[in-house]
């Protein structure tokens, strides 16, 4: 259980890496911060009831105070980012000793070990500005969706900024095979099947295989399928933690772990080839997808014809319209050639997904490389 004294908590920049820092004099609730810091892959710094250390108050990112030392301790310079752990719900007395600590926050042990790991896990990764998280599905089976969720990485990458491209659809074959790179070094999906609470998301960048300067989470070429919601959920924030932007390949069909993409997709493109029947198939994963996700448009494949443009397929969707992606010649070719989709910026595809992260990036203000 936590409680919030004040709601300000320090900012750490994308990146930082800093040690928390633990003061108690009490042993078994040593063990338990020293556990719950590994649990968070930080190394803290720890005081035996005195600061031993010139400037640790002042320089730590997070300081994990044990009630025992709260009221030697209530003399210090007043600073955010200080935290109160009791075990004793029926205390009173600890409030009274938080606010002469000037503590944001009270947490008791064992109710908040996972709140309090999450704390200490965004010091140990720096977290900043997260990801934005772009999400593309398609409207019918061979809509072009994987296609377009690869050459959109495979474009943010070659910009200079942190990419990460997830493959959330089980049955799409294999984003890294897109890629050219089924063969590659890395982790795929089923390593992360039984993922609970918190990843780390340096730990998941590194492990995952670097293509075309991006990281790319793809599925093997094993017979398992599934992916739990709770993998889902933790792979996602992990990648978003990260900065820079993330790209998920979405399925079709909603189930609980592309439920789990959804909520935290910022921005989805449906893509829709500009025929009736596939209008009608995307119309019926729009009204699903909807539900979840707030901002979804309409990316339109060519060639439209004058009956049917992709101003008229927008509308009969009731979608924003995110732009009309032109047949691109030539792209099975320059596949096997080792080419991957979006890798010539000269092509319509380049194109498209480079004005794209263009005016999305701008209405984020600019997001991190």
């Amino acid at each position: 259980m936590t409680a919030s004294i004040t709601p300000e908590r320090p900012s750490a920049t994308e990146g930082q890496r800093s040690r928390p820092l633990i003061v108690t004099e009490d042993e078994a609730l040593l063990d338990d911060l020293l556990r719950l810091c590994a649990a968070a892959g930080a190394e803290p710094e720890v005081a035996h009831g005195a600061l031993t250390r010139r400037g640790s108050w002042e320089a730590a990112p997070l300081i994990l105070v044990g009630d025992d030392s709260a009221a030697r301790l209530s003399d210090r310079a007043r600073r955010q980012g200080v935290l109160l752990i009791g075990r004793d719900l029926d205390d009173h007395g600890i409030w009274r000793r938080a606010v002469a600590l000037g503590a944001d926050n009270v947490a008791f042990l064992p109710d908040a070990e996972t709140w309090l790991v999450d704390r200490i896990a965004d010091v140990a990764e720096g977290v900043g500005r997260q990801a934005l998280t772009v999400g593309v599905i398609g409207g019918r089976g061979g809509a072009g969706a994987s296609t377009l969720a690869c050459a959109l990485a495979v474009t943010a990458a070659r910009s200079g900024r942190r990419t990460m491209l997830i493959d959330a659809d089980p049955l799409g074959g294999g984003l890294d095979v897109l890629l050219g790179g089924e063969g590659a070094q890395g982790l795929r999906w089923p390593a992360f099947a039984e993922s609970r609470g918190r990843v780390a998301g340096s730990a998941l960048e590194e492990s995952l295989p670097e293509l075309h300067a991006l990281r790319v989470l793809s599925w093997d070429r094993g017979d398992s399928v599934v992916i739990p919601s709770s993998a889902m959920r933790a792979v996602l924030a992990a990648a978003r933690r990260r900065g820079g932007v993330v790209v998920v390949d979405l399925p079709r069909r909603v189930d609980d772990a592309a439920a789990e993409a959804l909520s935290q997709i910022d921005l989805g493109l449906l893509v829709v080839p500009a025929e009736l029947r596939a209008v009608a198939a995307a119309h019926r994963v729009a009204s699903t997808v909807g539900m979840v996700l707030r901002d979804l448009r309409a990316v339109v494949r060519g060639p439209c014809g004058p009956e049917l443009g992709d101003e008229e397929i927008a509308e009969l969707l009731g979608l924003p319209l995110a732009g009309q992606l032109p047949p691109e010649p030539g792209l099975a070719d320059a596949f096997e050639g080792g080419e991957p989709p979006g890798g010539s910026s000269r092509g319509p595809l380049g194109r498209f997904c480079a004005e794209f992260w263009a005016r999305a990036l701008a209405d984020e203000g600019g997001a991190p490389a």
